[in-house]
């Protein structure tokens, strides 16, 4: 090694140790927002979900129910993934079959259709594993799965077909913007004000003061929609404070599933959301609420 090489080594080791002064730290470029989200993507991956309900409900009330059907089953997929980390097996041709029958029951014929639907399909789900030939252990178990996945996925989401079909777009768009505006209002309440973990262990960002500001927006939004709709404006109280109750129960009920199975998403297929169930969680749980409050208020 020459005297030059030398100079040059000796050099660039007292670069690296050199002190750094106040003014001149190095600027890492983080794009992770607080929240940790990457909102660009979820903004814009939000704003083509809403084209996309919208479109098929303008269309044929058939385009909302096939729509609604390839997200049940792109759903079950995720679940499916989730259980075998569980050492589960959800039979998944069968569910995808019965979230298809539950939808379409519940479309052509009503909610006890539906119902009918979702126990037959409990049937043949038992009956598939049943025949396995898997051990007693394994096949409870994956009865068990099976039938939670049908319950949680097809039969909650049935009740926004009926929606559909009792109140019209606008009451599918109210229920939507209700539950938008609960995750909305949550997260720029938790961002700028989170100070106390509403549940630490599941959701360490999800904050009391988050679901203050879901709990606002929902009211917001629902006093308004409800108002326009028909209804008497206090049936906005009532379908705000349950819808944010719903959506944060149904989001914090994800969140305990995944933090059990070690996720950080339930999939990937969405930027910035995750999966399809991660957009579904608050969903799915607030469904069943707003239809028996809207059927009420609006005398369906």
């Amino acid at each position: 090694m020459d005297k030059e090489q030398i100079k040059e080594r000796r050099r660039k080791l007292r670069a690296a140790n050199a002190p750094v002064l106040v003014g001149q730290e190095p600027k890492h470029h983080n794009p992770t927002p607080k929240a940790g989200r990457n909102l660009p993507a979820a903004i814009g991956v939000a704003v083509g979900l809403v084209a996309l309900l919208l479109l098929s409900m303008l269309i044929h009330p058939i385009g909302f129910v096939i729509l609604a059907s390839v997200g049940c089953i792109i759903a079950l997929l995720e679940m499916r993934t989730a259980c075998e980390r569980a050492g589960a097996d959800i039979s998944f041709p069968v569910l995808a079959v019965g979230a298809v029958g539950i939808l379409t029951s519940g479309y052509r014929l009503g909610l006890e259709a539906a119902f009918v639907s979702f126990y037959a399909a409990v049937a043949v789900v038992s009956i598939w594993h049943l025949l396995a030939g898997k051990s007693p252990r394994r096949t409870v178990r994956n009865i068990a799965a099976s039938i939670f996945c049908l319950g949680y996925v097809p039969l909650l989401a049935v009740f926004a077909v009926l929606m559909l079909i009792r109140g019209g777009p606008w009451a599918v768009v109210l229920f939507v913007l209700v539950t938008v505006a609960n995750d909305t209002g949550g997260y720029a309440a938790g961002v700028l004000a989170g100070k106390h973990p509403m549940a630490p262990s599941i959701s360490p960002k999800k904050s009391w003061e988050g679901f203050a500001g879901s709990v606002a927006a929902t009211i917001a939004v629902s006093m308004i929609g409800l108002t326009l709709l028909g209804a008497n404006w206090w049936w906005g109280l009532v379908l705000g404070l349950a819808s944010a109750v719903t959506a944060t129960c149904g989001d914090l009920a994800e969140s305990l599933l995944k933090r059990d199975l070690g996720l950080k998403d339930m999939g990937s297929l969405l930027p910035g959301h995750g999966g399809i169930m991660d957009r579904l969680d608050s969903l799915l749980v607030t469904a069943p609420a707003c239809f028996l409050i809207m059927n009420t208020a609006l005398g369906w």
